[in-house]
C-alpha cells in the first residue's frame, strides 16, 4: 500500500497490466480499497487516487460538503492530480505494459470520461459505472464498457444519448449494459440499499473479462 493520495495492490505475481479506480464521491473509503485488492486478485496492478486526501463520507449530505470542500480549497486541480496518477501508473517498474484501463463509478466515471477523451494518456481501455459525459472523443484512444442502472436518478436518459452519440461520431468501440432492478451505487457492497448481488456479480464478470484484453 502507498501512502495517501493513493492506495496501492499489486497482484500476487509481482506484476500485471495497471488499473486505476476513480472512486465515488463517497471517497476512497474502505469498499474502493478492497476493490483495488480484488483486481489484484485477478491480476492487475490496480492503483486508486484520494481525490479527499483520506478523507470519507457515508451519507449524500456528507459527500456533497466533501465534493464542495475538495473544489473550494484544492492545491492542485484534480485534472493534474489525475494525470499524474495515470502516469505513476503507466511508469510503474511492476505494471507490465505501457497502456492503462481506467476503471470508474459515479463522479469518478466523469473525470474518467474526461481523462478518456484526452490524447496524451496512455489510456486502452475505460469502464464506468453509473456515469455519463458528454465530449469530444475523436482524439481518444479508448475502447470503452458501460454498466448503467435501470433506474437512475442521478444520470438521465439524455445524458447516455448524448454520450453514445459522441463516442459513435469519434468511431470509438463501446458496449453498453443495463442491469434491471437497479439504481445508482447498485455496484457498492456497503451501499445496503442500493446494493444489487446479481448485477453486481454480473458487471465484475464483464469487467475482468473486457480488461484481461489489455494483457
Amino acid at each position: 500500500m502507498m501512502s495517501l493520495p493513493h492506495y496501492l495492490s499489486i497482484p500476487k505475481s509481482g506484476s500485471g497490466p495497471g488499473v486505476l479506480v476513480l472512486h465515488s464521491w463517497w471517497g476512497l473509503n474502505a469498499f474502493f480499497k478492497g476493490l483495488c485488492d480484488r483486481f489484484a486478485e485477478a491480476g492487475f496492478l490496480a492503483l486508486a487516487p484520494d481525490l479527499y486526501a483520506g478523507k470519507v463520507a457515508s451519507t449524500v449530505a456528507g459527500a456533497k460538503k466533501l465534493r464542495a470542500e475538495a473544489t473550494a480549497s484544492r492545491r492542485e486541480p484534480a485534472y493534474r492530480m489525475l494525470m499524474r496518477a495515470i502516469d505513476r501508473l503507466s511508469r510503474h517498474e511492476k505494471v507490465t505494459q505501457p497502456h492503462i484501463a481506467l476503471v470508474e463509478f459515479s463522479m469518478g466515471g466523469h473525470w474518467g470520461l474526461w481523462l478518456a477523451q484526452r490524447p496524451e494518456p496512455l489510456v486502452a481501455a475505460t469502464v464506468i459505472f453509473y456515469a455519463a459525459r458528454n465530449g469530444d472523443f475523436t482524439r481518444s484512444h479508448s475502447r470503452f464498457l458501460f454498466h448503467f442502472a435501470e433506474d437512475d436518478d442521478w444520470v438521465s436518459a439524455a445524458g447516455v444519448k448524448r454520450l453514445k452519440k459522441s463516442l459513435e461520431a469519434a468511431g470509438r468501440d463501446a458496449v453498453y449494459h443495463v442491469y434491471p432492478g437497479t439504481g445508482h451505487w447498485y455496484f457498492e457492497k456497503n451501499r445496503t440499499a442500493e446494493f444489487n448481488r446479481e448485477a453486481t456479480d454480473l458487471s465484475w464478470e464483464r469487467t475482468v473479462a473486457f480488461l484481461r484484453e489489455l494483457r
